[in-house]
């Protein structure tokens, strides 16, 4: 994975935000960044996975350094002392919905020639989130490192990252130089996937999508209502939801790309790995911040799909 790496600082409420007035609630931070995420999700999940990224010359970038590693992720972690580590203060209201506001740190400022060459030439995979995409930097070095990997035989696959992002960006300049990646999966949610194809149902947006990205397989997230498949040769899927007991949102379209990739790279067909990846990302729902820690639970679901 190659993208951000950024701390959450997570404020839940019981109640309805009030604007210009207090309240009670809970204050976390946490280690989060949607490639970051993906990353961790995916090593979670049983696959070795290493995250490419920069971070500040600073004690949260320590902090990024020493999390990758306890979660088991190979990290190559640029540190400079131009910019701080990144942060995103993310608003959890009762309903389990969240809004986020991304501070322009260290991981908006990675740049190709700080990209580990030999490290990607050899890559099975690469994931990125579009995050590495909405500016430039860290624009030109996320397609660099798609090329590279490209170039050495490897796949690509996308997560769209953010709906209000992409029609700031303008939907046409982000298909053009999302189309450019020749992605082979591409992970977007209902939003996302709305203002890309123009269209609301899922089947229809999926079609759109596969006529745009024309190598993709399409992985579309439903949030409530599983998720919907549709791969290159036409065959189409509906993944139904298991449970639906949503405390907060962030996190779970990561967890849905790592748990994903770490069957889909493994041989199991796209459907086993959407229906693995939906039971994940609930799991993930049900807890407060992108990658909760680990629980009996969890450990039920990753030991029940596991691998040989």
């Amino acid at each position: 994975m190659v993208g951000d790496y950024a701390w959450d600082v997570l404020i839940r409420t019981n109640t309805a935000l009030l604007p210009g007035g207090d309240t009670f609630g809970e204050v976390q931070l946490a280690p989060g960044g949607s490639a970051a995420n993906a990353a961790v999700w995916a090593a979670r999940c049983g696959l070795p996975a290493t995250f490419v990224g920069k971070v500040g010359r600073d004690r949260f970038g320590s902090l990024a350094e020493d999390d990758l590693r306890n979660e088991g992720v190979e990290a190559y972690l640029v540190r400079t002392d131009a910019q701080l580590t990144g942060s995103v203060a993310v608003w959890i209201d009762h309903t389990g919905q969240r809004s986020m506001v991304s501070g322009k740190g260290a991981d908006h400022a990675l740049f190709p020639q700080e990209l580990p060459r030999p490290l990607l030439a050899t890559a099975e995979h690469l994931y990125l989130s579009a995050w590495a995409l909405f500016d430039d930097p860290p624009r030109a070095a996320a397609c660099e490192a798609a090329r590279l990997v490209r170039d050495a035989g490897g796949t690509v696959s996308l997560d769209p990252g953010s709906f209000q992002m992409i029609e700031a960006m303008g939907v046409e300049t982000f298909l053009d130089v999302t189309r450019s990646l020749r992605v082979q999966v591409l992970f977007p949610n209902v939003d996302e996937a709305a203002a890309l194809s123009g269209t609301s149902d899922p089947a229809g947006m999926a079609e759109r999508l596969a006529r745009l990205y024309p190598e993709a397989l399409i992985a579309l997230k439903l949030d409530a209502e599983g998720a919907f498949l549709l791969e290159p040769d036409g065959t189409a899927t509906a993944i139904p939801p298991q449970v639906n007991r949503l405390v907060d949102a962030t996190g779970a379209g990561d967890a849905f790309a790592g748990a994903f990739l770490s069957r889909w790279l493994r041989g199991v067909d796209a459907a086993e790995a959407a229906r693995f990846a939906v039971e994940v990302s609930e799991w993930v729902i049900q807890h407060v911040g992108a990658r909760p820690p680990q629980d009996a639970e969890l450990r039920r679901v990753l030991d029940a799909a596991s691998l040989a």
